[in-house]
């Protein structure tokens, strides 16, 4: 099946990028994507998503800085968050069980603590605990030619992951909605201890691991699908 075709919607004082599946008044899932990637990233798990015997209806934005999303110049992951909660408003939802995946992860997490209304489930794809960067990553140098994302969006994340801000830690007690955070395994470049750590800080939250490296979705999709299913379609909020 062909990825669905991007359409753009005003959210947050700038024009979001977002593809769609499924039925439309399916339960909604929101699917955000790591850093350089776009709302393309998830089209094979958003079909299986949104097909039969229990199909759901699949939002996934280009964040800003990506794709066909405005690039705005300001990229904090706060921002985002708000860009997704602005998204959930002019799609009509008052609230969605939201996937993210790295960055993306960041930016759901950050959208549960600041307005857990708007998300009934969560799901976190190997996504670290927020603690500074040591050593520090050093400035990237960006490569030629033109990118499918911002590169003021790469220094602008980098900082943030250096030294993301306190409040994030603090704030994790805030996250009560039922949430499944799962590892990529030892060969992912997220260390998993920092994975289990972020599991830990957030009330309730189950822990799974997927041997599959970072791109857990990618390189184990069916492995990834049937924890997710199992944990969307558990009875509750």
């Amino acid at each position: 099946m062909d990825t669905a075709a991007p359409y753009t919607v005003e959210a947050n004082g700038i024009t979001l990028a977002c593809r769609s599946w499924g039925p439309a008044d399916a339960p909604p899932v929101v699917l955000l994507h790591c850093r350089g990637a776009d709302g393309a990233d998830w089209t094979h798990i958003a079909e299986r998503l949104a097909a039969p015997p229990r199909p759901r209806r699949v939002h996934a934005p280009d964040l800003r800085g990506h794709g066909h999303s405005d690039w705005p110049g300001s990229y904090r992951a706060e921002a985002m968050s708000e860009d997704v909660l602005a998204l959930l408003a002019a799609l009509g939802l008052d609230g969605a069980d939201v996937v993210g995946h790295s960055l993306g992860g960041i930016v759901a997490y950050l959208l549960a603590q600041r307005h857990p209304g708007a998300v009934r489930r969560l799901v976190l794809e190997d996504v670290c605990a927020p603690v500074p960067l040591d050593p520090p990553r050093p400035p990237a140098q960006r490569p030629p030619g033109e990118l499918p994302f911002d590169w003021a969006m790469v220094r602008a994340t980098d900082e943030q992951r250096n030294a993301p801000d306190p409040v994030w830690w603090h704030h994790m007690d805030r996250i009560t909605m039922p949430t499944l955070v799962i590892g990529g395994g030892p060969t992912s470049l997220i260390p998993q201890d920092q994975v289990a750590q972020l599991a830990g800080l957030i009330p309730g939250a189950s822990l799974v691991t997927v041997d599959a490296g970072h791109l857990v979705h990618e390189s184990r999709p069916e492995e990834f699908l049937a924890v997710v299913r199992e944990f969307l379609d558990r009875p509750g909020r």
